[in-house]
């Protein structure tokens, strides 16, 4: 693989979870399209693409501060869950789903970060 990040365990599982929030933002009603919808898929957008941009080239300073981004942008997908949750576009197995696997995420990049 030409880039570092396509290696990286916790780049590829955000990348898969950034598909999945695609596939359930496909069932909210078209008035959340520039709003919830919009906000959480640029905060999984985020994460992905913090994680790669701060393992290229990068010192390990500035990578730790983009996986700092990461994480952020992983918990406020979380928080956008948890809003729709509340208004009934997620189920409760379709929130459980995601909010297990964004704490899985976020644990794999604290300790990505913690181990640099």
């Amino acid at each position: 693989m030409p880039f570092r990040f396509e290696d990286l365990q916790v780049w590829q599982k955000a990348l898969e979870l950034n598909d999945q929030i695609n596939i359930a933002a496909e069932g909210f009603p078209k008035d959340e399209l520039y709003a919830l919808v919009n906000q959480m898929k640029r905060a999984a957008d985020s994460v992905v693409l913090n994680i790669a941009e701060g393992s290229t080239g990068q010192t390990k300073a500035v990578f730790k501060v983009f996986l700092n981004y990461s994480l952020r942008s992983a918990v406020e997908v979380v928080s956008c869950l948890f809003i729709a949750k509340r208004r009934n576009y997620l189920t409760q197995e379709q929130f459980t789903i995601l909010y297990n696997e964004y704490e899985i995420l976020v644990k794999m990049i604290t300790a990505l970060r913690n181990s640099i």
